[in-house]
């Protein structure tokens, strides 16, 4: 598909230059000679292969073309080179604006323009045609290379969108996983440690009663504290904190396994940054435990240095060793069984990026992993300072060629006239619109200013340049570049686009009429005013007009995104929630009671039956163990998220690049009203899905019988949409909903309310 791209573009330019010449030519009688038509084959044919192949070598293919066209527009006729000259050489610079980063771009345009400009000047001076010519061209090439600029903005913003997909969509099916294996993990660690601990000591303190009658009371004492240790413990395998604070972050779990690798006589230095929950941390730990695992198999006692950076772009992990020491014995080199490249690789895959190992130059080995980082932009390499010297100096060389020959002329045979052709004055006009349309979106009212006041230069400009060429061509140019800033940026009021291409119109059919009328024409003023305005509202009404339903288009697109993300938020929370329920019912109906019979038997110094019911706790236990694997649930379980949900909700947001922090106050109780938890919980999930790349925080308290959730940090919290929903769950329970400045939300839900009204429905 790419090469059928590519050649088709070159071919019909090639097709359109036969057209023009020797086309025309030929049509009017005229033929050219064999040597030009030679020549002319010849420049042509580099051309097109240059511009075949301007993917793969953009800058190159650029330089190629811009030389063939100068080399062969001395021999050759005027127009032999027009279109392959102008439209070939823009076709080049789209494409390196596409292909390249935005400095290469904007040097390659720059010297491209100044040394055709140079070129011109010293073979032919500078006439008024010449300058015209110059400038309408230096349009071109700027236009090509905003747009290419543009459309490579546009399709890494796809891509990242894209990424941001990808990883939401992988999150979605981890999240449920993940929560199922942390409670069947802290369940093991409950039944191992606790209940376990239970039964050992009261069977010990039974087989001992005759000897050591002491024990029993101290076997009685602990197995009532342990079985309210149990309880609180199996409440927070229930509800987790959603704050980062209280749980365990993935850069701990990394350095305790550095810490146990050192413990087993490794030397380990490392450096790890904070991680997110989720596939990237997930795929961090398997790789550096890997890597850390062949190293003290295959290199023991080597030095061993982990570097964890976690940047916007990108998540690089590095895990270097050196040659172990003389007489290092490798005890586990056979244990191995050859598939942990291949875990590598897939650890590294399925979270979205690559791992490449191999030896180092001391003789040492390393695994350098690079994964998705915060935001879900592609990465792209920097280039060094000594890259960038380098191509500036090579374009200021290429920018000082044309002018050499002016250092061999006697000064006699330079032109001493001090006339200044128009073309420059309409040159350095439109590089200042080209300057004023980088700032559009940073300060968009400055720049209309700008444009609109720079309009006004054009006549004065064809007045002192005396010039003599059509009168319409610089006021259209002029207005192109209004036109390119109203679709561009269009205002996002009605009244304030109504206020915009009024004064569009006004400034530019001033600017026109004066230029008519200067110049001189035999129809009445008023019908060339009337005839101006006209052209020019409809120019300014059809570029406000695609402006504004790109907007739109771009908008659309957002918010199908934002939906899209948003539902699989959703989607992974509901299943995960599902599977912690499921689980949790599992422990209100054995264990819990078991537990809880077992705290009363010891409370009343029964040590049989403490014993007896210690053991059918931790029977009940293994048993739901057995159940935890089987995921799935009946259609008619299906339970709705509640703010116990949070820390579920914070997990995939966060592996999902986003930076936020939930924090429940003590004030808050495990049980609310059912209405006013769902309504909290949905708020809560609406707010966080409207935010973006800033660092969100989420706060919930509880004063004087009010619910109050804070969120800041949510700058499209003021978006109608976001507003009207959460301002709907408010007024259904009597709250209310104000704003704040930052992005910041206030939410209050009556609790009393609620309450009463869940008392009249039982």
């Amino acid at each position: 598909m790419n090469r059928t791209d590519d050649r088709l573009v070159p071919a019909l330019l090639l097709c359109a230059q036969a057209v023009v010449w020797p086309g025309v030519p030929l049509v009017r009688g005229a033929v050219p000679p064999a040597s030009a038509l030679l020549t002319a084959t010849l420049v042509a044919g580099v051309v097109v292969a240059a511009l075949v192949l301007r993917r793969t070598r953009p800058v190159a293919a650029l330089i190629v073309v811009a030389a063939a066209c100068a080399l062969g527009a001395g021999p050759l006729p005027a127009g032999a080179m027009a279109v392959l000259g102008t439209a070939g050489a823009a076709l080049a610079v789209f494409t390196v604006a596409i292909g390249r980063d935005a400095f290469t771009a904007v040097l390659c345009v720059t010297a491209l323009a100044l040394w055709q400009l140079g070129q011109g000047i010293s073979l032919h001076g500078l006439s008024e045609r010449d300058g015209l010519d110059m400038a309408l061209t230096a349009v071109l090439y700027a236009a090509s290379c905003g747009a290419g600029l543009f459309t490579r903005r546009a399709r890494r913003a796809r891509q990242a969108a894209g990424r941001l997909l990808e990883r939401a969509e992988t999150e979605r099916h981890r999240l449920p996983a993940a929560e199922r294996r942390r409670m069947e993990r802290e369940l093991h660690d409950i039944s191992a440690h606790h209940l376990t601990a239970v039964v050992v000591t009261v069977g010990a303190a039974l087989g001992l009663r005759d000897r050591r009658p002491e024990l029993a009371a101290e076997a009685l004492e602990f197995a009532a504290g342990t079985g309210h240790e149990v309880v609180r413990a199996l409440g927070a395998v229930r509800a987790p904190a959603p704050s980062r604070a209280e749980s365990s972050p993935p850069e701990e779990q990394l350095r305790d396994l550095v810490a146990g690798f050192r413990r087993l006589g490794q030397r380990v230095d490392c450096e790890i940054d904070p991680l997110p929950d989720g596939a990237v941390a997930e795929a961090a730990y398997g790789i550096v435990r890997e890597a850390l695992t062949n190293v003290a198999r295959y290199a023991p006692g080597a030095h061993t240095t982990l570097l964890c950076r976690y940047g916007e772009t990108r998540t690089e992990l590095a895990v270097t060793s050196t040659a172990p020491p003389a007489g290092a014995v490798a005890h586990g080199a056979g244990l191995g069984g050859g598939r942990g490249q291949g875990l590598l690789r897939s650890r590294a895959r399925e979270a979205g990026g690559t791992v490449h190992s191999g030896p180092t130059a001391d003789g040492g080995w390393e695994v350098r992993a690079v994964l998705p980082g915060r935001t879900a932009t592609a990465v792209e390499p920097s280039a060094p300072r000594s890259y960038r010297v380098a191509q500036v100096v090579a374009a200021a060389g290429l920018i000082l060629q044309p002018l050499l020959p002016a250092l061999i002329i006697r000064p006699d045979d330079i032109s001493s006239g001090t006339e200044v052709s128009a073309g420059v004055f309409f040159a350095l006009l439109a590089a200042g619109q080209a300057m004023t349309l980088l700032w559009l979106r940073r300060a968009p009212r400055t720049a209309y200013a700008m444009l609109l006041g720079l309009a006004l230069l054009w006549p004065l400009a064809m007045a002192v340049g005396n010039y003599r060429g059509p009168v319409f061509l610089p006021s259209a140019l002029s207005l192109l570049a209004t036109c390119v800033a109203l679709v561009m940026v269009p205002a996002r009021s009605a009244a304030y686009r109504s206020t915009t291409v009024l004064l569009v119109v006004l400034v530019h059919t001033a600017a026109a009429a004066t230029a008519v009328l200067a110049r001189g024409t035999t129809a009445p003023t008023w019908t060339v005013i009337v005839g101006i305005t006209a052209g020019v509202a409809l120019t300014a009404t059809a570029a406000q007009l695609a402006g504004v339903r790109r907007t739109r288009h771009r908008q659309a697109g957002d918010r199908a995104h934002d939906e899209r993300l948003a539902a699989w938020t959703e989607e992974a929370v509901r299943d995960a929630w599902i599977e912690r329920h499921r689980i949790a019912a599992g422990l209100e109906g054995t264990v819990f009671a078991r537990t809880a019979d077992m705290v009363a038997e010891a409370e009343a110094g029964r040590l049989d039956a403490t014993a007896a019911r210690a053991r059918e706790a931790l029977a009940a236990m293994r048993a739901l163990l057995d159940t935890v694997p089987q995921s799935g649930t009946g259609p008619e379980l299906r339970p709705q998220p509640t703010l116990q949900a949070l820390d579920l909700l914070a997990h995939h947001l966060r592996a999902t690049g986003r930076d936020i922090d939930i924090r429940l106050t003590d004030r808050v109780p495990r049980h609310l009203p059912t209405a006013v938890d769902l309504a909290a919980y949905h708020a809560a999930e609406t707010l966080l899905a409207a935010g973006g790349e800033e660092p969100s925080l989420l706060e919930l308290d509880v004063e004087t019988d009010t619910l109050t959730l804070t969120a800041t940090g949510i700058p499209r919290a003021a978006n109608t949409a976001v507003r009207e929903g959460l301002t709907a769950r408010a007024a259904a329970l009597g709250g209310t909903l104000t704003s704040g400045p930052g992005g910041t939300v206030h939410l209050r839900l009556p609790l009393t309310t609620a309450r009463d009204d869940e008392e009249g429905q039982r």
